[in-house]
């Protein structure tokens, strides 16, 4: 398992960044499955499979391998949103990126990035992302790698916009990468 180090907490002025702890999961799990029913609501497919039960991410695991990081105002108790860097692909993953790609171990999968609903609009998704990008420091790690799925024109935007490269389709879902700068990996 690659080592971690937070460079820097603040993801903005207002918002800072944290590893959650399994008195997080609750909260966490909460603001994915708003997130989720938002995303049924507006008509999407997309992490409907929540809905349903399903938890392809294993958020309990995830947690406790401090794979989760969550986001919240200061001085408040409610989270602004959350996002899971895997450090190691799951079966999802090599699903989508196929075992050769994924077997080079240079990269931290992004899941369930979701931003509290009360947040949205205001370009904390953005700082968010950055944050991922610069705030925090991964061992012999040197990209970031990331799905959505393909029909959300807004989300794929979203992530061109944050300078992904998008590197093709898989099942239905748009798959992208963004090389970290100054990162060596041996």
């Amino acid at each position: 398992m690659a080592s971690l180090k937070i460079l820097n907490p603040s993801v903005n002025d207002d918002i800072y960044a944290f590893q959650a702890g399994p008195e997080d999961e609750e909260a966490v799990r909460e603001l994915i499955m708003e997130t989720a029913r938002w995303l049924s609501s507006m008509g999407s497919t997309q992490w409907g499979g929540l809905l349903q039960g399903e938890d392809s991410h294993n958020l309990a695991g995830a947690i406790a391998r401090g794979e989760v990081f969550a986001f919240r105002k200061a001085g408040e108790e409610g989270l602004a949103g959350s996002v899971i860097l895997q450090q190691q692909p799951s079966e999802w993953d090599r699903k989508l990126w196929g075992d050769t790609e994924v077997g080079k171990g240079s990269a931290i999968f992004l899941h369930r990035l979701v931003v509290n609903r009360q947040f949205s609009g205001k370009g904390l998704g953005s700082e968010m992302m950055a944050w991922v990008e610069g705030g925090i420091q991964y061992s012999g790690k040197d990209r970031i790698k990331l799905d959505c799925i393909a029909n959300n024109e807004k989300l794929n935007r979203f992530y061109k916009q944050c300078g992904y490269t998008y590197k093709g389709e898989a099942s239905g879902w748009s798959i992208y990468e963004k090389l970290l700068p100054d990162v060596k990996v041996h």
